[in-house]
């Protein structure tokens, strides 16, 4: 189960009615959307709503059956054992791009602020600001060591960009620390603070 999965599994069964739902599927053969709202007291698109996502779950069957000419629905458990299993690393493999050779450097009048931290090792904190006019917002993001001793050592705008890679040796930022320092990479890539050299 992904993570998007897991989460919508997770806000039905946070639903005041999900108990009793599934009490209902586990003591009836099948059931339709309009029997499950009428025995349940709950609003049919409610309970049509409950059904099609667990059926989107892979956690019942859904059937088309005829009455009098109508199609509709009906529907069956398919388990009765839910396990929610989530691999937290596929995140990070899905969101996190692994290049530790891309070329970056500080950009030119980013307008963000870096702060260095007492003894000016690393930096604290950065500083940014999105919006226009009155409507202008600091967005404060507190950093770990790790990636303020990289933000230290980021390449100033009219300097030539360096590898993550090389910036993280010179930062003395183990490699293994590589998925927290390229999320702040992004981060600051999404607001145009850092920009990507293709290089070599």
């Amino acid at each position: 189960m992904d993570f998007k999965e897991a989460a919508k599994l997770g806000n039905y069964l946070a639903k005041d009615y999900a108990q009793d739902f599934f009490a209902l599927l586990v003591n009836y053969q099948d059931v339709s959307a309009s029997e499950a709202a009428s025995r349940l007291g709950l609003h049919i698109r409610t309970a049509q709503d409950f059904l099609e996502a667990m059926a989107a779950l892979n956690i019942l069957n859904k059937q088309e059956v005829y009455e009098k000419k109508r199609p509709y629905f009906r529907y069956k458990l398919k388990t009765e054992h839910i396990h929610m299993d989530i691999d937290l690393t596929k995140i990070q493999q899905e969101q996190m791009p692994d290049d530790l050779t891309r070329q970056i450097c500080e950009k030119s009048n980013a307008g963000a602020n870096f702060s260095l931290a007492r003894g000016g090792e690393y930096i604290s904190h950065v500083s940014l600001w999105t919006g226009n006019g009155r409507d202008r917002k600091e967005r404060k993001i507190s950093l770990t060591r790790p990636q303020g001793l990289f933000l230290y050592h980021l390449p100033f705008p009219n300097a030539d960009s360096l590898p993550i890679a090389d910036i993280m040796r010179k930062a003395n930022v183990d490699e293994e620390l590589a998925p927290e320092i390229l999320d702040i990479v992004q981060l600051l890539e999404k607001y145009e603070v850092i920009e990507t050299s293709n290089s070599v």
